[in-house]
């Protein structure tokens, strides 16, 4: 089964404008917070791993549209390679 990508969900939707180099902050209200997050920055030939540090990413110096990917999951304390669950976001940043 095909599942669409960040680009074909966030079809004509608006992108969150930022600042070339800006910090970017993943703000989380559930509690427990995920022990695990994996972000991509998706393009329509290519994926990448996006460096996050304390929660935080720096947007692209370059302007434009960009897509990513954002993985969140809740691994066992005690049970390893074990979640006990996950979520997953998409959304896209226009660098101005």
């Amino acid at each position: 089964m095909d599942k669409a990508g960040p680009i074909e969900l966030l079809e004509g939707s608006e992108p969150i404008e930022v600042s070339p180099g800006e910090s970017v902050a993943f703000i989380i209200e559930y509690e427990p917070k995920p022990n695990k997050i994996h972000v991509l920055q998706i393009s329509s030939s290519d994926e990448s791993e996006v460096k996050i540090s304390n929660n935080h990413f720096t947007a692209p110096a370059q302007k434009g549209i960009y897509y990513y990917s954002f993985g969140a999951w809740w691994m066992d304390e005690k049970k390893e390679n074990t979640s006990n669950g996950d979520a997953n976001y998409a959304f896209a940043i226009e660098v101005k």
